[in-house]
């Protein structure tokens, strides 16, 4: 089986890595892509930078620092992986990404980085209406009741 994992850096984002890795420790059979989507470049962007080879470099660098930590989550758990960074609007691309890799499952986080107090967020609700594999949503863990 092969499993997506989203990560744009959130704390929810490794919480979804470490369930996956929770899956392969009780026995699922698994290896893993790890996909970042990272926006389009802002007219900003566009105006200061001025060429799109330079915006793609700092669109890769900064998606490969967000996935360095799941990176080192899964190479110390000897999980096999792929990495891929992309741009553009992240719902279709994930569904992109999954179909491409025939990923069989993904696995992400509720919220994600830029998410305010809903209990899901945007990429997260898009994924699950738009995916064709099942989407296992993962929240924060529950903290301890005071006694």
């Amino acid at each position: 089986m092969k499993i997506l994992l989203p990560v744009d850096g959130s704390p929810l984002a490794l919480e979804a890595i470490r369930h996956a890795l929770h899956l392969v420790q009780q026995g699922l059979q698994a290896s893993v892509v790890l996909a970042n989507v990272q926006e389009p470049a802002s007219l900003y962007e566009l105006v200061v930078v001025h060429d799109a080879e330079g915006i793609e470099r700092m669109r890769s660098a900064a998606g490969a620092e967000l996935l360095a930590p799941a990176e080192a989550l899964l190479e110390a758990a000897g999980v096999d992986f792929e990495s891929e960074v992309a741009g553009g609007d992240p719902a279709n691309l994930l569904v992109e990404l999954l179909e491409n890799y025939g990923c069989e499952m993904v696995v992400m986080g509720a919220t994600g980085i830029g998410a305010s107090s809903a209990s899901l967020g945007s990429t997260a609700l898009a994924l699950l209406r738009h995916s064709p594999v099942p989407v296992t949503i993962v929240h924060a863990p529950a903290l301890p009741e005071a006694e």
